[in-house]
Order: C-alpha cells, then sequence, then structure tokens
C-alpha cells in the first residue's frame, strides 16, 4: 500500500513539472519566434551585401564600415548625448515624484495618481507628440501666453524645432516608464529601516542619503535602463519636434530603409541593441530580481 501511494505521490509530482515545463514554453516559444529570430535575423542582415537596390546573402563588413567611416557616427554620438541628458531630466523628476506617492499619500491615492499617469498611453504616441508641436509652435498657447503675461514681445522661435523641444518630447515620452520601477524599489523597502535609522538620531536628509537611496537604486538604475532605451531608440520625437533635419538613431535608421539601404539600417539597429544589451547586463549584474522587487514580491494591494 505504501509503495503504490509512493508511486502515485511520483507520478503527480512528474505530472506537476511537466505542466510547469509546458507553461513556461509558451513565453519562451513566443519570445523566440517574434523577438528573438527577427532580431538574429536583422543582425544578419547587417552583414549581407547590397546590390543595386537588392541584397544578398554574405559576410561583408561593408556596412558596419559605412556607418562609422561616415557621418552617421556623429549622429551615434549625438543621439547618446540626447538620450543621456533626457534620462537625466526624467530621473530628476521620476524619483522625487515616485517617493512622494510611496511616503507622503495613501496608498489609494497612489494608485490613482498612477493610472493618471497610464492615460496618455491611451492616445496614440504621434499624436502625443504632434500636440506638443501644436503647443509649442510660434501661434501656440505657449507663445501666445507668454505674449500675454508681457514675458515676449515676439514669438519664441526655439521652443520648436530645437534641442529643447526634442529633450521635452523625450522626457515626457520615458518618464512614465521610470517612475513605475522607482516607485515599485520604494515600495519595497523595509520601513523599520527607516524606523530604526530615525530612533538613532538621523536626520531625514540623512536618512534619505544612507538609507532610502542606496536601497531604491535597483529601482532607480531600471528607470536609467528604460528610459534611456527609450529616448535613444527613438524616431518620431525628432522628426516631429526637432524638424527635418534634426538627427537622431531612430530618425537615421528610418532615413536608410527609406532608400533601401537594408545592410546599413540593420548594422545601424545591430550598434543600437548592443548599447541597449550593453545597459541591461550592467543592471543584471549589479542587481538581481529580488533586490528590484523586494517585499514587492510578496505584497498585495
Amino acid at each position: 500500500m505504501g509503495a503504490l501511494q509512493s508511486g502515485v505521490s511520483r507520478a503527480h509530482e512528474r505530472v506537476a513539472v511537466w505542466t510547469r515545463h509546458g507553461l513556461l514554453a509558451l513565453p519562451i516559444a513566443f519570445v523566440a519566434v517574434f523577438l528573438v529570430a527577427p532580431l538574429l535575423f536583422s543582425i544578419a542582415i547587417g552583414f549581407w551585401q547590397r546590390v543595386g537596390f537588392r541584397v544578398q546573402p554574405a559576410f561583408r563588413l561593408d556596412a558596419y564600415a559605412e556607418f562609422f567611416g561616415s557621418v552617421r557616427l556623429l549622429v551615434l554620438e549625438r543621439g547618446l548625448i540626447v538620450a543621456a541628458e533626457a534620462t537625466a531630466i526624467g530621473l530628476l523628476l521620476a524619483y522625487p515624484v515616485a517617493y512622494f506617492l510611496v511616503f507622503r499619500v495613501t496608498r489609494s491615492a497612489a494608485r490613482v495618481v498612477l493610472a493618471l499617469f497610464t492615460l496618455p498611453f491611451l492616445v496614440n504616441y504621434i499624436i502625443r507628440t504632434f500636440s506638443w508641436s501644436w503647443l509649442l509652435s510660434r501661434t501656440g498657447p505657449v507663445n501666445k501666453a507668454l505674449a500675454t503675461t508681457g514675458l515676449t514681445h515676439a514669438p519664441v522661435d526655439w521652443l520648436l524645432y530645437s534641442d529643447f523641444a526634442v529633450l521635452l518630447g523625450l522626457v515626457t515620452s520615458t518618464m512614465p516608464f521610470m517612475i513605475f520601477p522607482i516607485y515599485l524599489a520604494l515600495m519595497g523597502l523595509d520601513r523599520r529601516l527607516l524606523e530604526a535609522s530615525w530612533t538613532l538620531g538621523a536626520s531625514p536628509a540623512r536618512s534619505f542619503l544612507r538609507v532610502t537611496l542606496p536601497l531604491s537604486l535597483s529601482g532607480v538604475f531600471a528607470a536609467l535602463v528604460f528610459g534611456f532605451t527609450g529616448a535613444f531608440g527613438d524616431s518620431a520625437v525628432p522628426i516631429i519636434l526637432g524638424g527635418p533635419g534634426y538627427q537622431l538613431m531612430g530618425n537615421a535608421i528610418t532615413s536608410t530603409l527609406d532608400v533601401l539601404n537594408y545592410p546599413l539600417s540593420a548594422a545601424m539597429s545591430s550598434v543600437v541593441v548592443a548599447v541597449m544589451l550593453l545597459l541591461l547586463l550592467c543592471w543584471y549584474l549589479a542587481f538581481d530580481l529580488q533586490s528590484f522587487l523586494g517585499k514587492m514580491l510578496r505584497w498585495r494591494f
């Protein structure tokens, strides 16, 4: 009887293991087919040879030599700088917002505010970007408000088709993605550590610098990754808010596709993906999922 029960128990365990493997195989297959395979195919095209308006399978470095040996390398440098600036500005805005939602308002109010941050995503991204071009135009509400208050006597031209407009568009499009990981990291903090620092006589500023900020660095780094990758690969904002001559990596890749230079566009895309994977690798080496989520793994609304 005992042997029979043991056999049944082992059979149930095997069924449970195969069930877990089967459920895990579905998302893995989805990622492999719709993400990994197209990415590998794009990387392979970067080594192909362009012949007229066609491409032939080959293993050549012409596309990479054209990219790194031309003015497009300056576009890469500019894209890195602009993405870093947008990420830094977004972080300076996102961290106080997340901190306020965690420590200064009730949980129900925080959920409402977080839901409000998701509302813009119900509107098409291109439409949202075009709305900024209308707001910042010479005849838009911003210039009218400046003229009405007497701050300016003529329309301000640098509000649109400038670095300011591009940074504004990138920050507003990526900042919600930066708020959520910081909010999760702060929610996972053990409040007893803060109480202990207060009990030991630490000031609020010292408690923040020595306890809160170090323990939330995983969320900060995740926000940096999300913000930088979003800003670095954006193609709509540079065109709409920067103007036709404003080149970043996203619209530079689009322009090479317009002239059917598929190997060059694939090589440029591979460089962008490599930068993003490098950031993700740094995050993986510096933090783990447990340190990022903390008590959120057990938290319930």
